[in-house]
């Protein structure tokens, strides 16, 4: 019997060209640069130019990046796994559109709304399928459009300025006896579903009858609501559980692991996290100061910037945590 097992063995990422500050916001909504950083640690977002960025030209190019990182080409691999909280369409997914961009023939894609918990549910599920010998290459991708659907205003800044576009994606490609990359040794996913509308986005839905209305968009319905400290205090708190959870199941120590990455929601909260678990600050890697949140991109553009700006060495261990929407939480740990 083989030993059959799970690596990445290639990274990419990709932002939009445009840059906003946080001195761009204040233009558009009543707000400051000390506000905004102080709250969330941002100092700038990028966003799509609209009607000439898609999401799916934003997973192009980092899964392009990915693929060339892994020596690979679009032919190559068996199945295309896409998390996204800000579909391109109501239907089809999001991969769709990414699988006629790359050109793979007939290949299966999905997409997987696990919110800003996409990607780790995702590579989750590509290590199983290629553990269990479905696929022998998973392309996972994570990718947001976020500015085309917040409200740049006053009224909905709490939210608006937290968020920003991109793209991230990673190449999972099974191995039987010999290392072929980075080994995915555990990955752990919770999720509580009674928490959903303290972050959410109400209308459209399925629910109503014609999915919307002039009133709803007047009220700003269709903009990402939340409440923030019921957030924070529930995202400090799963996180540091997860993340020892999945340390544990692979038996490794947290003072083992040389690099964490987590979710790029805020950096109040993830300063809170690292304190209480006493991970020293050069253990940890953030660039939301830069990039914002990029919900199910945020991780996989840490690990290719990581990986790029050698941050990562052979060898080392990588823990990467998540929270978001839903509630959801996971944390997965891999062997670079």
């Amino acid at each position: 019997m083989t030993d059959r097992r799970a690596h990445i063995t290639g990274t990419g990422m990709y932002v939009p060209e445009r840059v906003v500050t946080n001195e761009d916001l204040t233009k558009l909504m009543d707000t400051s640069d000390e506000w905004i950083q102080q709250r969330s640690g941002i100092r700038e977002r990028r966003h799509v130019e609209p009607g000439e960025e898609t999401p799916a030209d934003l997973a192009l190019h980092a899964s392009r990046r990915a693929l060339e990182d892994a020596g690979l080409g679009p032919g190559d691999i068996d199945c295309i796994v896409l998390a996204t909280l800000s579909a391109q369409a109501d239907f089809p997914g999001t991969s769709f559109f990414l699988h006629e961009r790359l050109g793979v023939g007939d290949i299966p894609c999905m997409d997987l709304r696990a919110q800003c918990c996409g990607f780790l549910y995702s590579l989750q599920m590509a290590d199983s399928l290629v553990r269990t010998g479905v696929y022998g290459r998973v392309l996972v991708v994570g990718c947001e459009v976020h500015s085309t659907g917040i409200e740049l205003a006053t009224r909905g800044r709490d939210v608006a300025v937290l968020f920003g576009d991109g793209a991230g994606a990673v190449v999972v490609e099974a191995s039987d006896g010999a290392p072929k990359g980075s080994e995915i040794l555990e990955i752990r996913l919770h999720a509580e579903g009674r928490h959903a509308k303290k972050l959410w986005v109400e209308y459209p839905n399925s629910c109503f009858p014609g999915r919307l209305t002039h009133e709803l968009l007047d009220a700003g319905a269709i903009y990402p609501k939340m409440e923030g400290r019921f957030v924070f205090k529930h995202a400090v708190t799963r996180m540091p559980e997860v993340l020892l959870e999945t340390l544990n199941a692979a038996s490794v120590k947290l003072e083992d692991v040389d690099l964490f990455l987590f979710h790029q929601a805020n950096l109040r909260i993830n300063e809170f996290v690292a304190k209480s678990l006493e991970i020293p600050p050069e253990k940890v890697f953030n660039n939301i100061e830069r990039y914002g949140n990029c919900s199910a991109a945020s991780i996989p553009m840490l690990l290719a910037e990581a990986t790029r700006q050698g941050r990562l060495a052979k060898g080392q261990l990588v823990a990467m945590t998540a929270f978001g929407s839903g509630f959801t939480w996971a944390s997965g740990l891999v062997r670079w």
